[in-house]
């Protein structure tokens, strides 16, 4: 993982919905600076392109560290059985030490838990332990239908939501260049600094 940002990846990180001005005006920067036009698609592609890489890198850590953290509780619940099974087995139900107070054996414990299985729903149905509940889909597609709709129009409204998604950009990758993207991006801004 690359380990260097750069400004508009920073900008990136740190944009807040409520406060996009500052970052709307270094982009405007970029757009109005005299770098050449691709080297300006580049930056601001690459940037975003960072941040995806960032957030693949991780989730991929996160998964490891779920894996890792339910391993290592699982081994340490078998370790904590194992010590005191061996640990009985010396008769020893206490052990101080000086780095810590003291190791003790806590007994065994049953905890009663209730379960919950129907193994005659039909009789339960018969008593009266049921619901009723309309089968929206059903109604939907009989609403596509002409006799669909006279039955059942005076017993639905129908509206229509609308959902604005604001525009965005989409970064488009070159299909030749797999993994040289931090580099790219390195050099894109070394040069700005150059110049």
């Amino acid at each position: 993982m690359k380990m260097t940002n750069y400004r508009l990846q920073t900008e990136i990180e740190n944009i807040k919905e409520d406060k996009q001005e500052w970052f709307k005006n270094y982009v405007r920067q970029v757009l109005e600076s005299n770098k050449p036009y691709h080297a300006k698609a580049d930056y601001l592609g690459l940037s975003i392109k960072e941040i995806d890489n960032k957030i693949s890198y991780i989730a991929d850590d996160i998964k490891e560290l779920q894996a890792l953290k339910k391993n290592l509780t699982l081994a340490k619940a078998t370790a904590l059985e194992a010590t005191a099974e061996v640990l009985a087995e010396y008769g020893i139900d206490r052990l101080d030490g000086t780095a810590i107070s003291s190791i003790t054996i806590t007994p065994p414990k049953t905890k009663l838990k209730e379960t919950f299985k129907i193994t005659d729903a039909q009789a339960l149905i018969k008593l009266g332990f049921y619901s009723v509940v309309v089968d929206e889909s059903a109604v939907k597609d009989a609403m596509l239908t002409v006799e669909g709709m006279d039955s059942i129009d005076k017993f639905v409204e129908v509206g229509i939501v609308k959902e604005v998604t604001p525009a965005k950009i989409k970064v488009n990758s070159r299909r030749n260049s797999a993994n040289n993207q931090a580099t790219e991006l390195l050099s894109l801004v070394e040069n700005q600094e150059v110049a």
